[in-house]
């Protein structure tokens, strides 16, 4: 059992990050979060059956292969970037019940088997991509409260009107809750492409938003975290941030100008 705090609004916290125990296996909160995350994804994706062209049948079909696949890549990424601990404890790679995912490795493999599919379906692959980026940013929304119960995927030490009291290797510390930065960012985000999925002016439109402003939002809040996986001196997330938010911001800019050069 763990205490949190968050002294601003005198509230404390006892959590476990075990929800259940059924028949002698534990039932972590951050699968309990990840599963929830897809079921309520699913449920809007039926919402929208027909969207774009796209049957509701063809998301599911995608999802059973898209899931186990993305969640597999979001570990190997994890593993990859931390390769010298995972040589040493071979045997932790496979133990993702603590947590160690990354959400860019979810995403990249994702849209490669994304991809594969709508080639197979003969489905638009930016129509795809555009039906399902606003559940993507949901999902994303609630799958961080996994980290929350963990107690992990927190920030730097902070005096900030939002920052959360935990203790550290015995001491009790102040941090940036991190999780919940991403989490309030992550549901905006799904909030506006919500919005904007029946209001789309081109295909592709959904997603070079997500992209970009999940780009915008990872970049700021993982300069705060103190877990970030490292190339050098330098965070992976916002190199990679920065680089998305390059390549698609440029995009949406380029889009924008040349609809309004036609409408002159």
């Amino acid at each position: 059992m763990k205490e949190i705090i968050f002294p601003t609004i005198n509230l404390s916290l006892k959590i476990n990050s075990i929800a259940v125990n059924i028949l002698g296996t534990d039932i972590y909160w951050y699968a309990i979060f990840i599963i929830g995350a897809i079921v309520i994804g699913l449920v809007l994706c039926k919402i929208d059956d027909g969207k774009y062209n796209i049957k509701f049948d063809n998301i599911i079909s995608l999802f059973l292969i898209l899931i186990p696949i993305s969640i597999i890549c979001a570990r190997l990424y994890y593993v990859l970037f931390r390769l010298e601990y995972y040589i040493s404890n071979p045997l932790k790679i496979l133990n993702i019940r603590d947590g160690g995912l990354a959400i860019y490795g979810g995403i990249i493999g994702g849209t490669i088997t994304t991809y594969t599919y709508s080639k197979i379906k003969k489905i638009n692959f930016l129509d795809l991509l555009d039906y399902i980026v606003p559940f993507l940013a949901l999902g994303q929304a609630i799958g961080r409260w996994g980290n929350f119960f963990n107690q992990e995927a927190f920030g730097t030490q902070t005096n900030s009107i939002f920052r959360m009291g935990i203790i550290e290797n015995g001491n009790y510390i102040e941090v940036h809750p991190t999780f919940l930065y991403e989490s309030i960012c992550n549901l905006a985000i799904f909030i506006i492409l919500y919005i904007m999925r029946n209001k789309r002016k081109y295909k592709g439109q959904l997603t070079y938003m997500y992209l970009t402003l999940y780009g915008v939002a990872r970049c700021f809040i993982e300069g705060m975290r103190t877990d970030s996986l490292m190339i050098g001196n330098f965070r992976i997330s916002q190199l990679l941030s920065i680089n998305l938010i390059a390549i698609f911001g440029t995009i949406l800019i380029y889009k924008a100008i040349k609809k309004e050069s036609r409408n002159e």
